[in-house]
């Protein structure tokens, strides 16, 4: 393990923590109890009493001679040194540009070769690794299978999700589940005083009774409402968008806007008075409503439309 002291580029210095051939807690208990047996039987009776070569009791006998009776540590089998090994001055200099630029090991890599370093780049990812500069998957972070991204060539075949979060003198207080078809730009929103996983799975149930179509995916972002729970306990098929990627969930993202714009900015923030004014805005917004990623027509019509075609 490597351990980063300097906090610029220029000084960077490193402390090497090698890792333990064994990590059995009692192995330093035997070897101390191994030397005392063989100063009393001899080396060779104590090797072959606890099984090991005569020139190792040998070792651990010089060590406990110069410790005393305490147990005698583990080290590293490591090999100080290889004639393979990177250059101390290669691996600062990836280590370096790795906290000039922030960005990933190829561009790390790339940046060097234009300035004349020649390293391959395992070495760089490696380097990145052993230096404790790599941003590594969280342990306790469920994982979310991919799933293709569906085209939106009917109503409900993708649904994009999110939550608006209301503030009062910068505490929020309450939050708004806010839903969009991307086919027909039909969209529903409700106010809740909190979120989790419960609260999301009642607000798709409460938008599927509401809307005149089947959802058949539902795409949200990466929020710990909308996790791996919410997935496992949703009857319709789910998928995450990309990190940091909210383009990604584009008309959701504009419907939220253009909900604060028409509607809740000129609302107290209060429960009652909010859900009043959603219930108002949305029939306004799904009936009249003109939408020029609509062709100037209105989500109604468009569902209409679509059902006179079937």
């Amino acid at each position: 393990m490597v351990q980063y002291l300097g906090n610029t580029s220029c000084d960077l210095t490193v402390s090497f923590h090698p890792m333990a051939y064994t990590t059995n807690p009692t192995a330093p208990r035997v070897r101390r109890d191994a030397a005392a047996f063989a100063g009393q039987y001899g080396v060779r009776t104590a090797a072959r009493r606890y099984g090991v070569s005569p020139g190792t009791i040998t070792k651990w006998v010089k060590k406990a001679a110069r410790i005393g009776l305490h147990p005698i540590p583990t080290v590293s089998s490591r090999p100080k040194t290889s004639p393979r090994a990177l250059p101390l001055e290669t691996a600062d200099a990836i280590a370096a540009k790795r906290l000039q630029l922030g960005r990933c090991a190829e561009v790390v890599h790339r940046a060097l070769a234009e300035e004349g370093i020649a390293v391959s780049l395992s070495s760089v990812k490696r380097t990145l690794d052993r230096r404790l500069l790599v941003k590594k998957r969280s342990p306790w972070k469920r994982y979310h299978p991919h799933t293709e991204r569906p085209y939106a060539l009917y109503p409900g075949a993708l649904v994009e999700v999110d939550v608006v979060h209301l503030a009062v003198h910068g505490k929020t207080v309450l939050y708004v589940y806010t839903l969009v078809d991307v086919y027909s730009r039909w969209a529903y929103a409700w106010v809740t005083s909190r979120i989790n996983c419960r609260q999301s799975l009642l607000f798709v149930k409460r938008a599927q009774r509401t809307a005149p179509f089947r959802f058949d995916c539902i795409q949200t972002d990466n929020g710990s409402e909308f996790s791996q729970h919410f997935t496992e306990r949703l009857s319709i098929r789910h998928r995450h968008t990309r990190v940091r990627q909210s383009n990604d969930n584009a008309h959701v993202e504009r419907f939220n806007r253009t909900l604060r714009e028409e509607c809740m900015d000129a609302v107290p923030v209060e429960s009652g008075a909010v859900n009043r004014a959603l219930v108002a805005y949305l029939r306004m917004y799904n009936e009249t409503r003109h939408h020029f990623g609509l062709n100037l027509s209105t989500p109604l019509k468009v569902l209409g439309c679509f059902q006179g075609v079937d």
